[in-house]
């Protein structure tokens, strides 16, 4: 019984050989070669993973430096925006002090109207100033009304009636360089705006007066005049 169980054995594994010979050379292929290319095939398979690492590391580095640099153009851009807003305020300021950069005396900046994300509503600016060789204090008041048309019809609206920034129609004046006076108003519906008169007079430091009319002309934002 040991005898034929070595023998079969033997015969199993001889089968089992040669059928693999067999299938080798049934599809012309060498066993040794065979061996040979599945050993290749998982050096390859690791070699094309280490390469898709690799891979994926550098586009990581690659979105890590596109944020990077957009970073820097948002800073520059940011900069650039700044030293236009700084240029402004030093052309103005320049104004004030440059004589006949401006007209002499106390005068009015045009008004500066920024639209707001809620229909109907206006950031304003209004800037009172004077120009003179020694800038006094000014002392006066300041009127402001709104014209345009209503259902077909000419209206008039004074400042304080749309804006809740105003206390009165009349605002107190007193600077020595100038005033800025900055809020929000709400039109009324179906209001469409034409113009904006301002009229500015002084008591000091001597009576004068100064009427402006003014076009209803919006803007993307306020010019850089400080406060």
């Amino acid at each position: 019984m040991l005898v034929a169980a070595v023998v079969a054995i033997v015969i199993l594994g001889v089968g089992f050989y040669l059928g693999q010979t067999s299938t080798y050379s049934g599809l012309g292929i060498d066993p040794a070669s065979y061996r040979s290319l599945m050993d290749s095939e998982a050096e390859r398979q690791g070699e094309l993973e280490t390469l898709q690492s690799e891979l994926d590391m550098q586009k990581t580095r690659n979105e890590v430096d596109r944020g990077a640099l957009e970073l820097v153009r948002s800073d520059i851009a940011s900069q650039k925006q700044e030293i236009a807003e700084l240029q402004e305020g030093l052309q103005f300021y320049r104004s004030l002090m440059a004589p006949g950069e401006i007209a002499q005396g106390l005068s009015l900046r045009a008004i500066e109207l920024v639209p707001r994300e809620a229909p109907g509503v206006f950031a304003y600016r209004i800037v009172a100033q004077q120009e003179a060789r020694k800038h006094a204090t000014v002392k006066g008041e300041l009127y402001i009304e709104v014209f345009g048309r209503l259902d077909q019809e000419s209206v008039s609206y004074p400042l304080s009636t749309l804006s809740d920034d105003l206390d009165s129609n009349v605002v107190p004046l007193r600077f020595k360089y100038f005033q800025s006076i900055e809020g929000e108003m709400l039109l009324p519906e179906g209001f469409e705006p034409v113009s904006v008169n301002v009229v500015a007079s002084a008591s000091a430091p001597r009576k004068t007066e100064v009427r402006e009319q003014f076009p209803w002309q919006v803007k993307e934002r306020f010019t850089h005049v400080g406060k």
